[in-house]
């Protein structure tokens, strides 16, 4: 673990027209302290500082592309990664290694699509993200490849983060040569926003240093804190709780951003009815904005910025480099599993389990699941149940982690973990047994399990978890139901028939993560000039239809299968008007998406993208002012990435 000192400094400068920020302490890692100078560029023009304050006096239609006449040159390219000391990368795709040309390997083929996906690989991997659709599906992984692999709609050069130094160096050469940026960690994005054709990447990834401070004051909160570098993963955020023995609010997925986009559009995990959003938890912010300029962002210092960095979405404002947050003691939670499910037709089995291989694209239910036979209205009146049950979970600070899996011929199973903080094992039995009541009461095969095989478990876990992922085509459309939609029956039953509809006609997963974030569990700073949608504090039951998307469909394909969706979709809107969407989980071609992503802050949140970025550098699907741009893709793919950014 890396000690960073506490320094009063001078460095961080408002944006003109703002007021003088008040003097501030920083907490700053050692990466954070190698910073561009003046006088380190003064030979090299393209890594000159930018000012927001003064009118841009260029406004090219496009972003400069490879082969373009305003594409810096080899010369050019060179200069810039010396200045970098080995930073600047062009990788090859690892997906190359299936193509026939020089960089077929059979072997090493065989190992990414076999065994990669078990291990660390993806997530290291500079170019790949974990969605590959928007990519153009141009070099697929694929043992039997055939054809050419082309680069698409990844990133053309990567600049492999080791100081703040090379996050200005890189933000200045983009702005100054007119280059499409992306910023990237592990690549654990759904929404194409971590790539990009012809674009320059900024690779935080490497970033991993970790700091616990017993004791930070911050406004309002005094009390211990933890520093996070932009780098680290959720697994490994979890492995230093358990090192420092204390909680923080963190992804609940392994292998998800700490800190970056997961906090910028708000961030949800076990501890969210207890704690609050991940956005909540933020202290101050080390970012590094489009002129240039490296800021520590707080409550007192660049207001604008401390509003749209928490809850005004990812790859907009900067290059965040690290996050303190607030910490908590350790915190002990009970998991309490709930699986049943319905075959549609006779059962082979004489056991009651489904006699098919399940297989779906986000996951299976598990092997325990209990299966009835051919009882629909049952089965859908005990996912009724188990939602709305659910409230009560998060009374208790917990919540409900579930899927509702279509399997085909009219089956369908049910799977949900509650989990619930600093409880008992007889007291989540004592809270959970009105649900199995109710659920026995329509012949669902289901049993609480004894005390004994429910422990409590320490939430940081055992200090040695691991993270892993493999590539995938998964499609998020998400929707925040809010707590009138649950407790009002009449809406309640609407809402619950367009689930079923969903997933019964549409034949997608659903996927609700019941959880409360309100302003009260959010506590300081949470709520006070925060840009998260407000309709984070109304939900019960953020959720999402999933699917997978094919490799290689064509754009008719997809936007076909589009309008599929929003059949569906559709009505999730109509019975919750103005309840908006987690874009992190969201719909990269979400209609209307500035309500949806934004609400009520997207005015104020627009006037503050002009004022700290009018060059428009920090563009992502979906993001703020990102209306003013789009993906001139070759086939019209919708929100695919491989193409060139033009403005509209």
């Amino acid at each position: 673990m890396m000690h960073a000192a506490l320094l009063f400094s001078l460095l961080g400068l408002a944006a003109a027209g703002s007021p003088k920020p008040a003097k501030q302490t920083k907490v700053l890692f050692s990466y954070e302290k190698t910073v561009l100078t003046p006088s380190s560029i003064r030979s090299f023009p393209s890594l000159s500082f930018g000012d927001a304050s003064k009118p841009v006096r260029s406004k090219p239609k496009c972003r400069a592309f490879p082969g373009t006449s305003d594409w810096p040159s080899a010369t050019e390219w060179s200069k810039f990664g010396n200045f970098l000391n080995g930073s600047l990368l062009r990788p090859e795709p690892a997906q190359a290694a299936c193509y026939p040309g020089p960089l077929q390997n059979q072997t090493r083929c065989q190992w990414l699509v076999t065994q990669a996906g078990q291990t660390h690989f993806w997530l290291d991997e500079p170019l790949t993200t974990l969605t590959e659709w928007p990519q153009g599906s141009t070099c697929v992984l694929n043992a039997n490849a055939t054809g050419e692999c082309e680069r698409g709609g990844w990133p053309e050069y990567v600049v492999n983060v080791t100081s703040v130094r090379d996050v200005q160096a890189a933000v200045n050469f983009a702005r100054n040569n007119n280059l499409r940026v992306v910023i990237k960690n592990t690549g654990h994005d759904f929404g194409g926003r971590s790539m990009g054709a012809g674009s320059l990447s900024i690779w935080v990834h490497n970033l991993k240093t970790f700091e616990y401070l017993p004791s930070f004051t911050m406004g309002k909160y005094t009390g211990p804190a933890a520093h996070v570098g932009a780098g680290i993963e959720s697994f490994e955020l979890f492995n230093h709780m358990f090192r420092s023995n204390i909680s923080l609010v963190g992804p609940g997925w392994g292998t998800v951003g700490a800190v970056g986009g997961w906090v910028s559009v708000a961030g949800h995990g076990t501890l969210t009815s207890k704690y609050g959003l991940g956005a909540d938890q933020v202290l101050s912010i080390n970012v590094v904005t489009a002129d240039g300029q490296f800021l520590t962002v707080d409550p007192f210092n660049h207001e604008d910025l401390w509003f749209a960095l928490r809850g005004g979405g990812g790859s907009t404002w900067g290059v965040i480099t690290s996050v303190m947050v607030k910490a908590y003691p350790p915190i002990n939670t009970i998991t309490v599993p709930l699986n049943f499910g319905n075959i549609g037709f006779p059962s082979n089995s004489t056991d009651g389990t489904y006699p098919l291989p399940i297989r779906v694209a986000t996951g299976q239910p598990p092997p325990n699941t209990n299966f009835m036979n051919n009882k629909p209205d049952q089965f859908w009146e005990g996912v009724k149940i188990s939602y709305n049950y659910c409230l009560k979970v998060q009374e208790l600070g917990g919540y409900c982690f579930s899927y509702i899996f279509p399997l085909g011929n009219n089956s369908f199973a049910f799977t949900s973990n509650q989990i619930i903080p600093n409880i008992t094992a007889s007291e989540a039995i004592a809270a959970l047994q009105p649900l199995y009541t109710q659920l026995n009461a329509l012949s669902i095969p289901v049993s609480l399990p004894s005390s004994g095989q429910i422990p409590p478990t320490l939430y940081a876990g055992n200090g040695q978890r691991t993270g892993s992922s493999n590539p995938a085509n998964t499609r998020y459309r998400s929707r925040l139901f809010p707590r009138k939609n649950l407790v009002d029956p009449a809406l309640w039953n609407k809402t619950f028939a367009a689930i079923r509809s969903g997933v019964e006609e549409g034949g997608l997963v659903f996927h609700g993560w019941g959880y409360a974030p309100t302003c009260k569990k959010a506590g300081y700073p949470g709520c006070e000039n925060s840009a998260v949608h407000p309709a984070w504090r109304e939900t019960v039951l953020p959720a999402a239809l999933m699917e997978v998307i094919p490799a290689r469909w064509t754009a008719a394909q997809a936007k076909a299968n589009d309008e599929h969706t929003y059949k569906y979709t559709d009505v999730f809107k109509q019975l919750t008007s103005g309840a908006g969407s987690y874009m992190n989980e969201g719909d990269p071609a979400e209609k209307n998406w500035q309500d949806s992503f934004f609400g009520v802050n997207y005015k104020k949140l627009l006037k503050i993208k002009g004022k700290r970025d009018p060059w428009g550098l920090f563009w992502a699907q979906t993001t703020v002012g990102s209306e003013e741009w789009r993906v001139a893709t070759a086939d019209g793919y919708p929100a695919g990435q491989n193409g060139r950014l033009c403005r509209v």
